[in-house]
């Protein structure tokens, strides 16, 4: 398995994480708190009005990895598309979608760097809830991955291969 290159005192964390493994199908649900979207703050008690701003959206952006570059989210989380959602609707749920979370989002989701806006958009999730795509594909993230990490580049789980995204909307090589 190929790893990103982390700086040495990550080498600990990253011996931890590999360790796991990367959605294995009988892997222990986890909820992360990079794949939380990101929302305008309001005033406590204060209701929304017709005149209040449209929440913010997750924001999207490039960085370089040992695969290029590629797409991250929130808080220096990479995020994948998985082979089985070959169009924008998400299949990946359950104990799938506990070590997948998906990339969700409050409002329209930001560009940033090298993300195309144009290539952003969203799907419906089943329990209602907003996805982020890119390029007509759902957005994950891996459960076990830290800020910076990439550990599951090219892996195969949950019946399908999960990429790492170029910007141009396709999974890297």
């Amino acid at each position: 398995m190929r790893r990103f290159r982390a700086p040495p005192a990550a080498g600990i964390t990253l011996l931890v994480l590999a360790s796991l493994g990367c959605g294995a199908d009988d892997e222990p649900a986890a909820t992360p708190t990079s794949g939380s979207p990101t929302a305008s703050p309001t005033r406590a008690g204060a209701a929304p009005t017709s005149e209040s701003p449209a929440p913010r959206g997750t924001r999207m952006t490039t960085a370089p990895s040992d695969f290029g570059e590629i797409l991250w989210g929130p808080k220096r989380q990479v995020v994948y598309i998985w082979e089985k959602e070959p169009t924008r609707t998400p299949e990946c749920y359950g104990d799938c979608a506990d070590a997948w979370p998906p990339v969700l989002t409050t409002g329209e989701p930001r560009a940033a760097r090298d993300v195309d806006q144009s290539k952003l958009g969203t799907t419906t999730r089943r329990d209602g809830s907003t996805q982020v795509t890119y390029n007509g594909h759902p957005l994950y993230y891996y459960a076990h991955e830290g800020p910076g990490e990439v550990l599951c580049h090219d892996i195969t789980t949950h019946g399908g291969t999960w990429w790492v995204v170029t910007p141009a909307g396709d999974r890297a090589d």
